[in-house]
């Protein structure tokens, strides 16, 4: 089936061409007493930056991650993904949303173990509705892209953690999404794959892809041309001001 954002959706608004934003958003959890994740939280995201967003454990970021993939609502607040206002959407439309228009990549890589890496990646595709043959199309040149050609066949547990990353990375952009969102893309990486992935989101940002990367570290978040410092639900810092 594919998916697409139903008719009464709300229309997406222009806006210098802002492919993300929050305004006063709060989370809050109800447990006792309640936990607030997010503390009026305004941020925005403008098609074709990298930014790294970095903070301790407990400041957030999973829960602000969580938002701007639409994978959770807001108790409070404003957000929209690619010009939609996910409050006027359906637990459907966002599903539809997250398809078309939200890569993520994730620390865990969250491949299928059994699966060979193109189709890991063509998986990515499947409620888009396009046919086998024209997904593994897309696949494999995602998967050039972030240059695993030559692992195209290769099993998942077969391949090393860099290269286990590459495909998760390949899978995030084989449905040209307007947004990358990556949790921590490095967190099961030594040193030197480390810095390749790095190296990696830097090269296809400057392809156009617009990224942000959730971290703890700062030397990483540092590597990128835009920062956010989070800090107990709260934008401590943000190196991007100037350009809104």
């Amino acid at each position: 089936m594919t998916a697409v954002l139903s008719e009464n959706s709300s229309t997406p608004t222009s806006g210098r061409d802002i492919v993300l934003s929050l305004h006063g958003v709060t989370k809050e959890y109800p447990t006792t007493p309640p936990v607030r994740a997010l503390r009026g939280v305004d941020f925005s995201v403008t098609r074709g930056e990298l930014v790294g967003v970095v903070g301790p454990s407990g400041s957030g970021k999973s829960t602000l991650l969580h938002i701007m993939g639409t994978l959770d609502r807001p108790t409070a607040g404003e957000v929209t993904v690619a010009g939609y206002d996910i409050d006027d959407l359906s637990d459907r439309d966002l599903s539809a949303l997250r398809s078309r228009h939200i890569g993520f990549v994730f620390q865990q890589f969250h491949l299928l173990s059994g699966y060979t890496a193109l189709d890991n990646v063509a998986d990515g595709l499947l409620y888009t509705g396009l046919n086998l043959r024209t997904r593994r199309d897309m696949a494999e040149q995602a998967l050039r892209r972030v240059d695993l050609g030559h692992r195209l066949d290769h099993v998942a547990t077969k391949l090393s953690g860099g290269e286990r990353q590459r495909v998760a990375v390949a899978r995030a952009l084989v449905g040209t999404p307007s947004i990358v969102l990556a949790d921590e893309p490095t967190g099961n990486l030594d040193t030197e794959n480390s810095d390749a992935i790095v190296d990696l989101i830097r090269q296809i940002n400057e392809e156009g892809v617009t990224f942000v990367v959730i971290t703890h570290n700062r030397e990483i978040a540092g590597a990128f041309p835009r920062t956010a410092g989070l800090r107990d639900g709260r934008i401590e810092y943000d190196t991007g001001l100037s350009h809104e």
